[in-house]
């Protein structure tokens, strides 16, 4: 892109990234405004956050998907219409049902961060864009600390139809501005949506988010709450088995199986259930009215406690601004164990100090700043492993696990400060929440210990930023190489068609072609057959492209056209 175009896109996309992440947090701090102004028990006040998530997690994997294609502009100004047309649903005078089908279309728009990142990767210098997509993936966390204040200042003088309202402007703003500044994708894409594994996957993820939602169903019907979490594993099976049987996958599972991607997304899954877990441990904390018997808490206001994010999005920020220049000399994967133990510093100073204020704002200030270095160091470790043309499916995966981790994060603290609430007691003993914060110390070491797992393993494997050495001859980093060599073609035209889209494939992956089919002297045992040669950066890219969508796409092509002999080394250098 001209410079001036890149100008404007990066801010375009990180405005999008905010607002999508914003508005689905808008249900957080109005739970007790829309109880009393629809009539409803707090329970189904709830649902209002809740659905968000629970549409956000659905359709982030198909958006992905779509991204990933050659229709990703579209997509993206199609999903922003439906974000647009929920938040009205959200301000109209209409019924409870009404509002809770707005929401679930704000939730929609949680799938847009990882395309925001698939647009950065395509059309940016590798470098800025390795730094818009950390601060894409930093904004994406720390738009709740934007919103919610926002979101409870406007409910307290001007009712919840007001704070919605706010949804409703920044939405069509994100709108506008995708329309003047998105691209469309580069030429050669395709992508085709596995019908079939987004149901299974829909309905696996419906179950696992409404069991990590509805802790009383745990605490009174066990049994139950068990047998559907059985159900929502064996789905989760069912889906993995119909992906790798599928030739255009929802999720290259394969992909996952990389021991580097494996590792950030296990990361992600155990760090978000700590980091979810200290949000919403602060925040409840400081709305606890300190003379009804509780013996702390602040009994802040709705709004006056969403002033204490305010710390959290802060430093979240300033995180994220500088973790692009240190990766230049850290790897990501430990940039991940050190954000790790940022996060769990946080925790020990709340489980240590929180008995004056300044001391919660201290804490907030402290995850914030893990969280934004966590956020930020997570793609280039999950990316490095990724072709281009992949970007959107890949992140897309990571956001659903990191939305897994945070709802069972909330469930879990709920259990917790439940499990630490004395019969007749309206509010939690003191020390549940230092149970709690231990939880989270111990959910962050996991995280650290499966980070620095990470760390060990080749920088070239997890850090595409950095430039390693060989460890042997203190050259850069093996290459990868596909070779081909065929024996017979029996069907040019299936050829000429998988050429045609293994070539797209190829230059998506980062591939060479270095040899097609040109002259061969064959000598000894050797056959002068057809011989193709791409060379890759490294042995694990060469392996990510041909177990990506777009070339699986060209296999089917193929079919049976040829036989051939196919193999992916390593180079000496």
């Amino acid at each position: 892109m001209a410079r001036s175009e890149a100008r404007l896109l990066v801010p375009a996309l990180v405005f999008i990234a905010l607002v999508v992440a914003a508005v689905a947090s808008l249900g957080t701090p109005l739970i007790t405004s829309v109880a009393t102004s629809f009539h409803v028990p707090l329970g189904s006040a709830q649902w209002t956050l809740t659905i968000a998530l629970l549409s956000g997690a659905v359709a982030t994997p198909v958006l992905g998907r779509l991204g990933a294609g050659p229709h990703r502009r579209a997509t993206i100004l199609a999903t922003l219409a439906v974000v647009v047309a929920g938040s009205a649903l959200t301000v109209l005078p209409l019924p409870f049902a009404w509002l809770l089908a707005g929401r679930a279309a704000q939730g929609v728009g949680l799938g847009l961060t990882a395309l925001m990142m698939g647009v950065a990767r395509d059309h940016l210098p590798e470098e800025r864009g390795a730094a818009v997509i950390a601060l894409i993936s930093v904004v994406s966390i720390i738009g709740a600390g934007v919103g919610y204040p926002l979101a409870a200042l406007l409910a307290e003088f001007g009712g919840v139809r007001a704070a919605y309202g706010l949804g409703l402007v920044v939405t069509a703003a994100a709108l506008l501005t995708a329309w003047r500044s998105v691209p469309e994708a580069p030429e050669g894409r395709s992508a085709r949506v596995d019908v079939a594994g987004a149901v299974v996957l829909a309905a696996a993820l419906l179950l696992v988010l409404f069991l990590a939602g509805e802790r009383d169903l745990w605490i009174r019907h066990l049994a139950v709450a068990a047998g559907l979490a059985v159900v929502a594993v064996v789905l989760l099976c069912v889906w993995a088995v119909i992906e790798l049987r599928s030739t255009t996958p929802l999720v290259d599972v394969r992909a996952l199986r990389h021991p580097a991607v494996a590792g950030a997304n296990l990361a992600m899954l155990v760090g978000g259930i700590g980091m979810y877990l200290l949000l919403t441990l602060v925040t409840r904390y400081a709305q606890t009215p300190h003379g009804a018997g509780a013996g702390y808490g602040f009994g802040l206001t709705t709004f006056v406690a969403g002033l204490v994010l305010i710390p959290f999005s802060v430093l979240g920020f300033v995180a994220g601004k500088l973790t692009p220049r240190v990766r230049t000399r850290i790897a990501d994967p430990l940039l991940l164990a050190g954000s790790a133990v940022v996060v769990g510093g946080g925790f020990a100073l709340f489980a240590a100090a929180r008995s004056d204020l300044a001391e919660l704002f201290a804490a907030m200030g402290v995850l914030g700043f893990g969280v934004g270095g966590f956020s930020a160091a997570m793609p280039g470790v999950i990316l490095a492993a990724t072709p281009k043309s992949e970007t959107s499916s890949a992140m897309s995966f990571n956001y659903v696990v990191r939305s897994v981790g945070y709802s069972l994060g909330s469930a879990i603290g709920g259990l917790i400060l439940a499990a630490g609430t004395g019969p007749g007691h309206l509010f939690p003993d003191d020390s549940a929440y230092t149970t709690a914060a231990l939880v989270g110390i111990g959910a962050m070491a996991i995280t650290t210990l499966t980070s620095l797992a990470l760390a060990r393993r080749r920088p070239s494997a997890t850090n595409p930023y950095i430039r390693c050495t060989h460890s042997n001859t203190g050259g850069s980093m093996p290459k990868g190489y596909w070779v081909s060599v065929y024996r017979t073609v029996s069907d040019p035209e299936k050829l000429a068609a998988y050429n045609e889209l293994a070539a797209r494939a190829v230059a998506a992956g980062g591939g060479r072609t270095l040899v097609r089919g040109g002259r061969v002297v064959a000598h000894d045992a050797g056959i002068a057959e057809r011989t193709v040669l791409v060379e890759f950066d490294s042995f694990e890219q060469a392996v990510a492209t041909r177990e990506s969508a777009a070339y699986q796409e060209a296999l089917v092509a193929l079919s049976d056209g040829v036989e051939r002999d196919f193999r992916i080394v390593e180079g000496t250098d």
